[in-house]
């Protein structure tokens, strides 16, 4: 017979090759998507609240611990749901609705139509952001037209972009100036370009505001009032950072732009005193035979 021996006590435990030795005790991180409602915990700060906000322009998530502090970090990776690590993305957009029956511009819709041939005739704003933000309510409307619409990047050199184009009859010039109100630089470039040789093919109007971000409603952002930012700092990153949005760089500006125009569904979204004035430079270089004017 033979002896049995008694069973032997492996020292080193069992082989950390059997399985993965790399994964982390808590198990790997997987995307998930931050749903209102859920409670997560953010590892850097130990901060844990339900998920009151996403913003996808942003890149945000928002979260209210049960004191009713709300805090808003990156989305992606470093949270924790339900003990378990998290990288957190955007959750999916909810169906394309079918198409409507106005446009942007309030104009109703004319399905089936093909763009214009491209006017001889132009519209000029003054930036990337003015073309973005007129093309995301008149877009339609401008393509049935054929109208071209064209950034200078500055009026300071528009004598010489107009010198350049050479507007005429058949050949209007329609410019959008942000603040132009009186006694201001931009309302006395205006006035040399209204008196000047090509003065009446162009007309020039514009608004009141530092930048064509405060034509869009605030209240359509969740905020009262744009912030007041002092003319020695630059509108943009203290308007961002006087809100709470993120403003290191270029590329948070360029988030935070995108989360305002993301705002805008339709002309109820921005200030009557940019609708007038869009909507009389599509008149003038769509019409013939009117006379230029300036209006400050």
């Amino acid at each position: 017979m033979t002896a049995s021996h008694p069973a032997r006590h492996d020292r080193y435990g069992t082989d950390v090759l059997a399985t993965d030795w790399r994964a982390p005790q808590r198990g790997r991180a997987v995307e998930t998507p931050a749903v209102k409602g859920e409670v997560v915990e953010e590892v850097t700060t130990d901060f844990c609240g339900e998920i009151v906000q996403v913003d996808r322009d942003l890149h945000t998530v928002t979260l209210e611990d049960r004191r009713r502090a709300r805090r808003t970090f990156p989305l992606g990776p470093g949270f924790l749901l339900d003990g378990r690590p998290v990288i957190l993305v955007a959750p999916p957009r909810a169906g394309t609705p079918t198409g409507p029956v106005r446009t942007a511009s309030g104009s109703i819709a004319v399905r089936g139509a093909k763009a214009r041939v491209a006017r001889q005739s132009r519209i000029y704003v003054e930036g990337r952001h003015d073309a973005e933000l007129v093309e995301r309510v008149w877009g339609d409307d401008l393509r049935l037209e054929g109208v071209v619409v064209e950034y200078l990047g500055g009026v300071d050199d528009l004598a010489g972009q107009l010198g350049d184009f050479g507007p005429g009859p058949g050949r209007r010039v329609g410019v959008l100036v942000d603040h132009l109100v009186p006694g201001s630089k931009e309302s006395r470039i205006a006035e040399a370009v209204e008196h000047s040789p090509v003065g009446a093919h162009v007309r020039i109007t514009g608004h009141p505001f530092v930048d064509i971000w405060q034509a869009v409603k605030p209240a359509r952002l969740g905020f009262a009032a744009w912030p007041d930012v002092p003319r020695a700092e630059d509108w943009k990153h203290g308007t961002c950072e006087r809100l709470g949005w993120p403003h290191r760089d270029q590329a948070d500006i360029a988030r935070a732009w995108k989360h305002v125009l993301g705002a805008v569904r339709s002309y109820a979204d921005l200030e009557p005193a940019l609708l007038g004035r869009v909507e009389e430079l599509i008149d003038f270089v769509t019409t013939e035979g009117e006379t230029a004017r300036l209006d400050a």
